[in-house]
């Protein structure tokens, strides 16, 4: 769990714990102020130790009330996001269609469901911007939409502004790459589409104007961010980077 429910979860647990562990401890060392006074001063180093030891454990004991013992809700969506390839994944070169040739394979390899209408229980908006080689690329309407099939993905796209919606009948963390994947379209470290970095080409992915580190694919859609992703040399991205959206009144 990601965002400020999560963060707010984890600071609550953090706080139970670490409250009730140096509650043990103050009456473990409960007694008069003399005796206490009369104990050596070394004593007093020992219980910072302790205390650094009990609200080290407390911050773990956090995390795993919050996130479970495997440390997320959704391990076996994060695998399918760095699996080698998803059906119907394109690995051509821009600009790329919707994209709902396997959409259905797909949403199953990603662990999202195919819904018969949008889900109500969380509703974000982001803002997608593609470049390759500092031009822009259309983020197309429709993407996770099968008119035909009559299903939609929890994360999909109306129209070709970028703008990525986030419909789901669960409240949960969703990723980039699983735009990506929903849209059909490779996406790695280092690949996008048909692009892969070579010599001076490079991948960059820039989330509210600052880069991102690691693996792009569980970068979390945080709700209105602008999220670029750019193919092609330093000089080629875009100036100034994008670094905010306005978004339409409502969204």
């Amino acid at each position: 769990m990601t965002g400020p429910l999560g963060r707010g979860l984890v600071e609550a647990a953090f706080l139970a714990v670490a409250t009730t562990a140096l509650l043990a401890i103050g009456r473990r060392d409960g007694g008069s102020a003399r005796a206490r006074a009369a104990r050596p001063v070394a004593a007093g180093g020992a219980a910072v130790s302790l205390v650094l030891a009990v609200l080290t454990a407390a911050a773990a004991a956090a995390l795993v009330l919050v996130l479970g013992p495997g440390g997320g809700s959704s391990g076996t969506a994060s695998a399918s996001l760095l699996r080698a390839e998803l059906p119907g994944e394109l690995m051509t070169r821009a600009p790329w269609p919707a994209n709902v040739a396997r959409l259905r394979a797909r949403l199953d390899a990603l662990g999202l469901p195919a819904l018969g209408r949008e889900g109500t229980a969380l509703h974000t908006h982001q803002h997608l911007e593609v470049f390759v080689h500092g031009r822009r690329v259309v983020v197309p309407a429709g993407i996770g939409i099968d008119a035909a099939a009559r299903f939609i993905s929890p994360i999909h796209t109306h129209d070709a502004s970028g703008i990525v919606h986030v419909e789901s009948p669960k409240v949960r963390t969703f990723t980039l790459g699983q735009v990506f994947g929903v849209w059909g379209v490779r996406l790695t470290r280092t690949c996008l589409g048909g692009y892969c970095a070579r010599g001076r080409d490079e991948l960059a992915v820039y989330a509210d104007g600052r880069p991102v580190t690691g693996d792009p694919r569980v970068l979390p859609l945080a709700p209105h961010a602008e999220i670029v992703v750019a193919y092609g040399t330093r000089r080629e991205l875009p100036r100034p980077l994008p670094s905010a959206y306005a978004f339409p009144a409502g969204l």
